[in-house]
């Protein structure tokens, strides 16, 4: 149903209302705390305003604008994977102003800047309004938050003491935890499978927090400089930080060329390279290693009967699930349309076969068990389930000596699952029958 009052504005056609609820519910409350929050620190007043506190403002705002503008770019192509967590550097100016000013002062930089973001990077990238307000919530959270903490430890010279840096160093963690936690959780609920995120997945890739630190810590020095030699000083972080917005354009470029993109796997070509180093490395250690195919049966009913939009939802799912079975040090990769496959590392003799039998049964009986849930506001969503898997595996050295052999060995043996019934598991050279397994077999 329609409401008259939102037609002209289209809301009841946005994307946020395309979430599950619970996604939903968790934006809403903190953009609502963001404005509480900020609205107590307006209630409250500045207090005594440090000394030239308009330029220091000003200083930060220009530098924040400056430096979008300087990396306008390559914060463009950066955008375009929006899908996964994106650590902003403009974290350099809020933290920096969570540090030297008062609260409300602090959430004016994050608007200001943040604002110009939206005009000359998100907008033009396609990323959703929902999203840029609940990014922007969530940085004025942490920038609230840090300001309190160093009001709390409250110092006369932040800079000029050990309890001073005690609370710099408080502040940046606050910041970071709060800022990664809720962007990255939202991210993990909204995915296909909606299960609850695990500490990993909360603090987000190892790479992405250790960048999100060093940029908080980059803020650090800036209100340090600034506050030590005065606001000018602001611009000697310009040049570094320019710099480290093409690092991480290029870090994730060469993850992109690598990642299969409806899923978030490796790729055929990245899997192939990474198994082959995997398996020689297995080699020098005499380590035994399994590879296992898996491959979705009837998946062609799943996008005849839903479409191929539901389908590739399905298939992040069922990626998702097959990588949470792994270990991180095991190899997943997606092989193309409803095919997967795994390297287990550190599986030998007998009971390593025995141990790679048990993953892998644990992986087809997961499948079986997983419904997906796609939201769709105009039919009240879809939820697939009945999915099923046919797994091959072979183990080196036993059934190959090479990343191909094995590969083959695992694919027979994953037809001849099919042929056996399907949503079963072969392991190694299946014995030959009158006939070769049905290659036409799905």
């Amino acid at each position: 149903m329609r409401l008259p009052g939102l037609r002209p504005f289209g809301a009841t056609s946005w994307s946020i209302w395309s979430l599950p609820r619970r996604v939903l519910v968790i934006i809403f409350l903190v953009e609502v705390l963001a404005v509480v929050t900020v609205a107590a620190s307006l209630r409250d007043g500045v207090g005594p305003l440090p000394e030239g506190w308009q330029w220091t403002l000003a200083v930060l705002v220009g530098a924040g604008v400056v430096s979008t503008e300087a990396s306008l770019g390559v914060e463009r192509v950066r955008h375009h994977n929006y899908e996964s967590p994106h650590i902003d550097l403009s974290s350099v100016w809020a933290f920096a102003a969570a540090v030297l000013l008062p609260g409300p002062l602090a959430a004016a930089v994050v608007a200001v800047v943040h604002g110009h973001i939206y005009l000359r990077v998100w907008r033009h990238t396609g990323v959703p309004v929902h999203r840029v307000v609940f990014s922007t919530a969530t940085v004025m959270l942490a920038v609230q938050a840090a300001a309190a903490v160093i009001r709390a430890v409250g110092p006369t010279d932040t800079f000029g003491t050990g309890s001073g840096l005690l609370g710099v160093v408080l502040a940046l963690f606050t910041y970071a935890a709060i800022n990664m936690v809720l962007v990255v959780a939202v991210i993990v609920l909204s995915g296909p499978s909606r299960t609850v995120p695990t500490f990993l997945q909360m603090i987000g890739h190892v790479d992405d927090a250790v960048l999100e630190f060093a940029t908080l810590s980059m803020g650090a020095l800036v209100a340090g400089a600034m506050a030590s030699f005065g606001p000018a000083y602001a611009v000697l972080v310009l040049p570094p930080l320019i710099v480290l917005h093409r690092s991480v354009l290029v870090r994730q470029l060469e993850e992109a060329a690598c990642t299969d993109s409806k899923t978030g796997l490796l790729n055929a070509a990245a899997w192939h390279l990474q198994a082959g180093q995997a398996l020689h490395r297995a080699e020098r250690g005499h380590a035994g290693v399994t590879v296992l195919v898996l491959d979705l049966d009837h998946f062609k009913l799943v996008n005849d009967r839903h479409g191929h939009l539901i389908g590739d939802q399905v298939l992040a799912a069922v990626a998702a699930t097959v990588r949470g079975e792994v270990r991180d040090e095991d190899l997943v990769g997606r092989f193309g349309g409803e095919e997967f496959v795994v390297l287990l590392l550190g599986v030998d003799g007998d009971d390593g076969r025995a141990g790679a039998m048990a993953v892998t049964e644990r992986i087809r009986s997961r499948v079986a068990a997983l419904r997906v849930e796609v939201p769709d506001h105009h039919h009240g969503g879809v939820v697939v389930d009945g999915l099923t898997v046919s797994i091959g595996g072979a183990t080196y050295p036993d059934d190959g000596r090479d990343v191909p052999q094995l590969i083959e060995i695992a694919d027979t043996a994953m037809y001849a699952a099919k042929n056996a019934g399907r949503n079963r598991v072969r392991m190694g050279s299946p014995a030959r029958t009158s006939t070769e397994p049905d290659r036409q077999a799905r």
